[in-house]
């Protein structure tokens, strides 16, 4: 009786090892399918005045992708419609370099 409980527990283990493999196996993809979002098609989209919604529709991707590049845009600087620069720094006075000379 002794001996199949210990069955018992090495399956159960096996089991959770198992699905633990799946589950980071599974996680991994998710990342990898993330990468393949052309950030500089959506942007190119985005430029031309879409909206959001309607460049996830048509690029067959989430809107959540549509923002997650826009917010990357926004990091690096890119230009969104209009000629305006996506990176909030660079409205910001404080991003300004100083003109002032420097106190002695």
């Amino acid at each position: 009786m002794g001996e199949n409980s210990v069955v018992r527990k090495l399956a159960l283990g096996m089991a959770g090892l198992f699905f633990a493999v799946v589950v980071g196996f599974e996680a991994g993809s998710v990342n990898a399918y993330a990468a393949r979002v052309n950030c500089d098609k959506v942007m190119s989209e985005l430029n031309s005045g879409k909206k959001a919604k309607e460049v996830a529709t048509e690029l067959s991707i989430s809107t959540s992708s549509v923002y997650r590049c826009k917010k990357k845009a926004a990091t690096t600087g890119t230009k969104m419609a209009g000629g305006k620069s996506a990176s909030p720094a660079a409205a910001s006075p404080a991003a300004a370099p100083s003109t002032a000379p420097a106190h002695k």
